[in-house]
Parts: structure tokens; C-alpha cells; sequence
């Protein structure tokens, strides 16, 4: 399976974890958790053999399938299909096989049986290889993280960032691994998919590995935890599962404060103690002895946990605008011939709150695309009205230079601020020291999630287009940001599967895709959110 000994992980020269060691057998079902930024992200890529370590080892035997915050796909043009088959090397066969059935539908005679002759030895192959199993196999699969055979029979190219993130979940749920590393699984899945999906994993019988932010999924599948505390750069191992761990942790917590207490008592005793007889020279070396006792009292003390770090989220007062800062008008979308949505007209006033909904597909991400004009429609326009400022929240952070570091991208979103003032933002969203020089290609997922909402608040934006602000984002930060929604006093158009993250921002109404219909809100549409 996978064994890690005395594993040493860094982030530039801050250090993530030291001798570490652990094992990820079969039936192992291994929460990993910790605050954004701990090194959970780099710790599965490392495990996947994606990155190397700082020092350490990783051996691996078996099947790793591994789901990556944010998958990259070299060839785009492939269909989704095919992507989910070349998990067990299908996608070939399965390709040219289609290719067979053109030539057999062919008018031509000889190429009609060419076709034909083709099509008898691809299905041979494809048979030998397990091929009509595992094709039913795929499509219980792609069935139930509503991946229709409309998307499976599209180039990877036309699909959305949600659709593209469930083919690769897909694929590796298709993989028959013996291992699976998951990275935030439940992101872009609606409820029923979420559903399916817990109860996949937890009768999955090989060993998994998997970050989430689910507690539902947590408690009903893990029943180990790694707890890596970013403070003192351990791996915290609890053999048990979520709901003990929860219980064990705060008691660990419980038992360092308390050890700590009396430890500094004793050593606080002792040093008083010395104090005084240091004055007497007959008793010096005696005093000495007694603040050696002490140093070594703290020193073989397990430290208290501090209190995880927590970015202070605080979008700032928006700059002044007319009435209407965001107008758009018979907004239409289409690739090749699926057509995506038509007709959209929306008009944003100034500190308006909107949400947008519609199943994955429906096109959310496309207008919001266009609304921040980095995607033109086909019909249509998006205008700014007398002093807009659109701030932009992109849930692939494609808004970030991956090539620039932390500090090049916060001066390129805000340029007017000096550096000390672009340090003290970025300070606020846990980046300080060497975080800065980082480039933002390496950082997590959640670590993405704060830089580009550290661009937001640098921004003096009126108008904020946020597109799952809230994913990969753990408890406390989330908080943070549910907090920033509700006191923010400018206008937000947001697309969420968060039912959290719509309450706190109160929408005044709704836009339903791909229908293009708006309406004031009401808890009517509250079931939606989740199905969206």
C-alpha cells in the first residue's frame, strides 16, 4: 500500500512536518485534517508520488488513484467518456470502436465491411479487457454524479470547471484503485450526489485517504485521523473514529494546558528558589542546579496546542457608484450546438444581493464569467455604470497569475497600495514572511480561496461576482467568510452550493439558469441551493 518514513514536508523554508511516519493499509479509511495552509494538499500530492519531499521516503505498492483539489487535463479535446475509461486503459479501444461504427454506417461497400471486420476485432479486445462490465459499471457511476450522457459525449473543453472536477471524480471512483487520495470529493456535487457518494466510500474496500470539509462524510466513513498541527509541525495519529477524535482531541488539548500549568508552577518555584540563593556564593552552583531542573521541566513539556490561526476576512466599504453599477442585456451562451443558456437580462443596483442557481451545467460560472468580462457572449452585452468596480471571484482562481507569487498578484489586483500596506492585507489572510514569495501555483486550494479574496478586499470593489466563495475552505475560515457577506454593504451576485453561505448574504432575489427566469427570493428556493 503506502508507507511514509520520517517524512519532512516544507513550504519554501517553513517547515510543514518532521519524521513523520505512518502506513495507509487496506481498510484504512484516514481523515486528513487541519487548518488551510497546514500542508494537507501537499502531503497527498507527495503521497501520490505528484511532488518529493523535503526529506523522507514514500514507498507504494498497488493502484493509487488520486483526486487533486484542481485536476489538469493535457488534452482537452478528449471526451469526458473517454476520460472516465482510460482509468483502466479503455479509452482507446472504446475511441476506435466508434470510429468502426462510422466506417459500418458507411454507403461504401468496401469500407462498410472494413468497418465491419474492425468493429468484430476492437469488441474482442474490448470484451477481453472487461469491457461491457465495466462500461456498466461507469455509467452507475457517472449516473449518480449526474454526469448525463449528453456531458460524457463532450470534449472536455465545453464542459464547466464543476463538470470537468465530477469526470475526474468519476475516473477515479471507475479506477479500481487499491488506494484513493481524495481532495475535497463533495465540491461541485449536488445533495443526491453527495449522498451516493458517502456511501460509496464508506463500502469502498481498499484504504483511503480523503481531505473534506463533509462532517457527514467524515463521521460516517473515516475511522482514522491525521491531524497535522501547523504550530508544532506534527502529525497527531488518532486510531479512531471522527466523533472520538473530536472527543480525544479536546481532551489532548485539555491534558497540555493542564501539564503545561503545572510544569511552569514547578519551574516558576524553582527559579524564585535560585534567585535567592544565587546571592549566597556557597550556595551558586546549588542555584545553578536548581535552573537547570527548570529549563529541562519546560523543555521535555509536550506543548499546549495553540488556537489554529484564522484569516480576519473584512471586505472594505465599496467606492461610491451610480444607482445601477452592473446592467446585462440578452445574454446568450452556446458551444458547438448545445446551447448553454439565452436571454439573460439582470440589472444590478448598487448593494443589491443576488444569488444564482441552476443544476451543474446550467451555466452559473459562464455568466458570471461574462458579467466580470473575462468570457464574451454570443449575444448580447454587459455594461458598467458610472463608477463600477467589479471585483471578481473565480472558483478555479483562474483571476491569479499561478506564475507570479503571492506579493506580485496581490500589487497587480490593487497597484495603488504601497508595499507595507499590501504586506499588512496579506498579513490578515495568514501570508507573512517567505508565504509572500510563494508562487500562487503551489498553494492549496484553500490557500487560493484567501489570496484571491485578499485581491477582493484590496480592490475597493462596489460589486462583488463570487463563485463558490466558500469552497476548500475550513470551519473557521468559512465562518470568517459568512461573517464578511453579511456586513458587507455592496452589491453581490453569488453562485453557491452553500446553504450557509446564502443565508448570511440575504439575497433579494434570484436568477434561475439555464432558463433565465428572476424572482425575489423566498425560502421556497432554499431546497434548491444544495441540488444546484
Amino acid at each position: 500500500m503506502i508507507t511514509v518514513n520520517n517524512l519532512e514536508l516544507r513550504a519554501g523554508a517553513r517547515l510543514l512536518m518532521d519524521e513523520v511516519n505512518f502506513r495507509i493499509d487496506k481498510g484504512d479509511k484516514i481523515g486528513l485534517v487541519g487548518r488551510n495552509g497546514a500542508g494537507k494538499t501537499t502531503m497527498t500530492k507527495v503521497l501520490a508520488g505528484q511532488t518529493l519531499p523535503a526529506d523522507g521516503n514514500v514507498t507504494r505498492s498497488g493502484k493509487i488513484g488520486y483526486l487533486p483539489q484542481d485536476p489538469k487535463v493535457e488534452d482537452m479535446t478528449q471526451l469526458a467518456k473517454d476520460r472516465i475509461f482510460s482509468a483502466r486503459g479503455l479509452d482507446g479501444v472504446a475511441r476506435k470502436m466508434r470510429q468502426a461504427q462510422e466506417m459500418m454506417a458507411s454507403e461504401d461497400i468496401k469500407e462498410h465491411e472494413k468497418g465491419m471486420r474492425r468493429y468484430d476485432r476492437l469488441e474482442a479486445e474490448f470484451i477481453a479487457g472487461g469491457g461491457y462490465a465495466a462500461e456498466s459499471e461507469a455509467a452507475t457511476i457517472t449516473h449518480n454524479l449526474d454526469l448525463p450522457e449528453r456531458i460524457l459525449n463532450q470534449p472536455l473543453s465545453t464542459l464547466s470547471g464543476g463538470q470537468r472536477r465530477r469526470v475526474e471524480l468519476a475516473r477515479i471512483l471507475f479506477s479500481d484503485a487499491d488506494i484513493m487520495l481524495l481532495d475535497e470529493p463533495t465540491n461541485h456535487l449536488d445533495a443526491d450526489s453527495v449522498m451516493w457518494l458517502r456511501d460509496f466510500l464508506k463500502n469502498f474496500q481498499g484504504g483511503l485517504l480523503v481531505i473534506s470539509h463533509d462532517v457527514e462524510l467524515m463521521e460516517l466513513v473515516v475511522n482514522k485521523v491525521f491531524y497535522l498541527d501547523a504550530n508544532r509541525a506534527v502529525i497527531d495519529i488518532y486510531n479512531m473514529g471522527w466523533k472520538n477524535y473530536l472527543t480525544q482531541r479536546e481532551q489532548d488539548a485539555a491534558r497540555r494546558k493542564r501539564e503545561r500549568a503545572n510544569a511552569e508552577k514547578k519551574a516558576d518555584a524553582l527559579m524564585a528558589q535560585a534567585e535567592k540563593m544565587r546571592a549566597k556564593a556557597t550556595k551558586a552552583a546549588a542555584a545553578q542546579q536548581m535552573i537547570k531542573r527548570a529549563e529541562k521541566l519546560m523543555r521535555g513539556l509536550e506543548e499546549e496546542r495553540q488556537v489554529d490561526k484564522v484569516a480576519a476576512i473584512r471586505f472594505p466599504d465599496p467606492a461610491p457608484c451610480g444607482k445601477t453599477p452592473l446592467t446585462a442585456q440578452e445574454l446568450s451562451k452556446s458551444y458547438g450546438s448545445l446551447e448553454i443558456f439565452t436571454d439573460v437580462d439582470l440589472a444590478i443596483d448598487r448593494g443589491s444581493r443576488v444569488v444564482v442557481l441552476g443544476l451543474n451545467g446550467a451555466g452559473k460560472t459562464t455568466l458570471l464569467r461574462m458579467l466580470a468580462k473575462t468570457t464574451q457572449p454570443d449575444t448580447g452585452e454587459v455594461t458598467y455604470g458610472h463608477g463600477a468596480k467589479v471585483g471578481y471571484f473565480a472558483q478555479e482562481h483562474e483571476i491569479l497569475d499561478h506564475d507570479r507569487t503571492v506579493f506580485e498578484n496581490m500589487k497587480s489586483a490593487a497597484p495603488d497600495l504601497d508595499d507595507t500596506r499590501v504586506r499588512t492585507i496579506l498579513g490578515s489572510f495568514l501570508f507573512s514572511g517567505d508565504d509572500v514569495d510563494k508562487p500562487a501555483g503551489v498553494l492549496s486550494g484553500g490557500e487560493k480561496t484567501r489570496l484571491s479574496l485578499a485581491t477582493l478586499v484590496a480592490s475597493s470593489a462596489n460589486v462583488l461576482l463570487l463563485d463558490e466563495p466558500t469552497n476548500n475552505l475550513d470551519p473557521a475560515s468559512r465562518e470568517e467568510i459568512l461573517n464578511a457577506l453579511a456586513s458587507y454593504k455592496g452589491a453581490i451576485v453569488m453562485v453557491s452550493h452553500d446553504e450557509g453561505a446564502v443565508e448570511a448574504l440575504s439575497p433579494e432575489r434570484v436568477l434561475l439558469l439555464p432558463d433565465a427566469v428572476e424572482d425575489l427570493w423566498s425560502k421556497d428556493y432554499q431546497d434548491l441551493i444544495t441540488l444546484a
